[in-house]
């Protein structure tokens, strides 16, 4: 009652504030809209407007007010829309973090953080000069790893060793995004490409695709830019064959779907996305792409590659059927560079990645692990030792990393989230849904407008929506807090909530302060 009080005041000063625009003095006018962004303050806690040439966001939390930058530094969706829980606020795309009062990113993905509107900041930065700290590759978890020393004022070296002729970049953009111009390196000032962090971030590289004819002209992996460039100029009014049923293939089958004459994807599993997002999903991925008239051959794997002339002509298959080919696109998933730790101290499990702790620290004093050759206790699967290939990750892996490295405490408590696009379509998910045993569906997986919660022991573990935004973001918050979402409050969601408030699904924490309705939904 109280907040439709408060929206039909609004109502009211708006009608008014549109009298006085026509009839009235300004200082009335500015008056009445000051009223009434108080008021739309006091109904929704977040609010856009524009200031100047700025787009900002007006927070109101516990009382206090703020204002940051709008936009996400990561790909620039309007904070706005997201979850705002506590003192910071959650994008509803990829789930970043950013604190409402400070502006600083609190979870990842991205890189910088939010402006503050009229703040005007002076460093005045302690160097610890001939301290060596060294980094192997330049991926997201180095990145940030350097980014975060530097933000902690060490003066020290930071070296970076990798195989890449580029600087890091966004590498979840080469495949996600319009390839082959989507990719720039990262604002970094200071790095040079010269071949520092105690930190084996160590690259990954493909599965080892082996079979007669993988050394055929025209046989491609997604790995660099360059193998963009790559793909898109030989795939133009081509016959492609694509590898791999998870995000690379299905995303690479989604961008050429107006650019290849005829497409055909090889899973090994019975639908895509299997193994991660389930076989729900997968089969309404599968159809989306069928609609594009992408042809899909499941259960099945590559026997051989013909050629002709040096160059890829048909691809085999276990099953015996033979399909033209002018392009072969292998997207099937990656192990760990870590040979060279063989017969080092340092301790790996049976699938040679490097075992850490909360603090990314290996078993090796002063030797720190991140990224995707890391396996490391999840907090939100009860510490539950997990390998995550995520961007998301890696880059919390890196700060957590960066700080230990300066005597900082600091524990690993991300909660996993991450995105696939297809056909211009985000499917959005956050936690760890090993080992689930039920879902329950908010909305229709066929119709392309979902929320799915995926249950085990009773508990939601993981959530993915499609066209369901913000409401994986909400989810994740909720991990987040380390609160518990039962099968009953996801069943309950399932039913109960209308679609207009979805970004609303979460059951905040005892104690917290928020407008509360039947069933404690935050409505």
């Amino acid at each position: 009652m109280e907040k439709l009080s408060l929206a039909l005041k609004c109502s009211k000063l708006l009608r008014k504030l549109t009298y006085y625009r026509k009839h009235g003095s300004e200082s009335t006018e500015r008056q009445i809209s000051t009223r009434c962004t108080h008021i739309r303050l006091c109904v929704c806690r977040m609010m856009e407007v524009e200031v100047g040439l700025h787009n900002v966001l007006l927070v109101r939390s516990e009382g206090i007010y703020s204002a940051i930058g709008n936009q996400c530094t990561h790909y620039g969706a309007p904070l706005s829309k997201g979850v705002l829980s506590g003192h910071r606020v959650r994008c509803p795309w990829h789930g970043a973090c950013f604190n409402i009062q400070t502006g600083d990113l609190e979870e990842y993905p991205g890189m910088d953080c939010l402006p503050l509107p009229c703040v005007y900041v002076v460093a005045c930065v302690s160097v610890r000069d001939g301290v060596l700290s060294f980094s192997v590759s330049a991926g997201s978890a180095s990145l940030v790893c350097a980014e975060t020393l530097r933000q902690e004022n060490f003066g020290g070296r930071i070296i970076m060793v990798t195989r890449d002729n580029l600087l890091p970049y966004d590498k979840t953009r080469l495949s996600k995004v319009n390839y082959p111009n989507s990719v720039s390196s990262a604002k970094f000032p200071g790095f040079s490409r010269n071949p520092v962090c105690r930190i084996p971030d160590f690259l990954l590289i493909p599965f080892l695709f082996w079979c007669p004819g993988k050394d055929l002209e025209n046989v491609k992996m997604l790995e660099t830019p360059e193998d963009a460039r790559q793909i898109h100029v030989a795939c133009m009014g081509c016959h492609i064959v694509i590898v791999g049923t998870s995000f690379v293939g299905m995303e690479v089958a989604s961008y050429m779907t107006d650019k290849a004459s005829s497409i055909t994807v090889i899973g090994s599993s019975e639908l895509p996305y299997q193994k991660t997002l389930g076989p729900e999903i997968g089969k309404v991925t599968m159809m989306m792409l069928a609609e594009k008239d992408v042809a899909f051959y499941m259960n099945d794997n590559v026997s051989e590659v013909r050629g002709e002339n040096g160059k890829v002509k048909e691809v085999v298959l276990k099953s015996g059927t033979v399909i033209p080919a002018d392009v072969l696109i292998v997207g099937i998933g990656v192990i760990p560079n870590s040979e060279f730790l063989q017969g080092t101290p340092i301790a790996m499990d049976s699938k040679s990645s490097v075992i850490v702790d909360k603090c990314m620290r290996t078993n090796v004093l002063e030797v720190f692990c991140g990224g995707d050759l890391a396996t490391f206790p999840l907090t939100m699967a009860k510490d539950q030792r997990v390998n995550i290939g995520h961007w998301q990750m890696a880059q919390a892996h890196g700060r957590v990393a960066a700080l230990n490295m300066l005597n900082i405490p600091t524990e690993l408590n991300s909660v996993p989230y991450y995105w696939t696009v297809l056909l211009g379509k985000n499917i959005r998910y956050t936690g760890y849904g090993e080992g689930y045993t039920d879902i329950v569906v908010k909305g229709k997986v066929e119709e392309q407008k979902f929320l799915a919660f995926y249950i085990k022991d009773d508990e939601v573990i993981a959530a993915a929506s499609l066209n369901y935004d913000p409401a994986v973001s909400a989810v994740a918050e909720r991990f987040a807090a380390g609160n518990t979402i039962t099968k009953k409050e996801a069943e309950y969601v399932a039913t109960h909530i209308p679609l207009s408030h979805c970004k609303h699904i979460i059951i905040f924490s005892p104690g917290r302060q928020t407008d509360t309705s039947t069933h404690g939904h935050t409505l």
